[in-house]
């Protein structure tokens, strides 16, 4: 039934993941897709029509804090926590993108 085509789906994916396969590989996986492939046409045979689509089992939300004003640490409280800091400033790591 689906023959031929694994075998191309197969090369086709091997070659976007780079690996090379053998003759044993492509057989072996070959068999595996048709497996894969008959299952996913039993699933279409489930009726579906009353479930409403939805990309997670459960809800998800965002549950962020409130965006408001607070205290914030004073400037001797941030160099004091700074790994490194000179003449009241916070030092970093020299960064050269090439």
């Amino acid at each position: 039934m689906l023959g031929e085509k694994e075998g191309m789906d197969i090369n086709y994916v091997a070659h976007l993941a780079r690996i090379d396969l053998t003759e044993e590989e492509t057989t072996l996986f070959q068999g595996q897709l048709e497996q894969v492939l008959h299952y996913v046409e039993q699933l279409d045979e489930i009726d579906v029509s009353g479930v409403e689509p939805t990309a997670h089992a459960f809800p998800v939300y965002n549950i962020l804090r409130k965006d408001e004003m607070g205290q914030s640490l004073g400037h001797s409280a941030v160099i004091a926590n700074a790994p490194a800091a000179s003449d009241g400033e916070i030092r970093v790591p020299k960064i050269i993108d090439q």
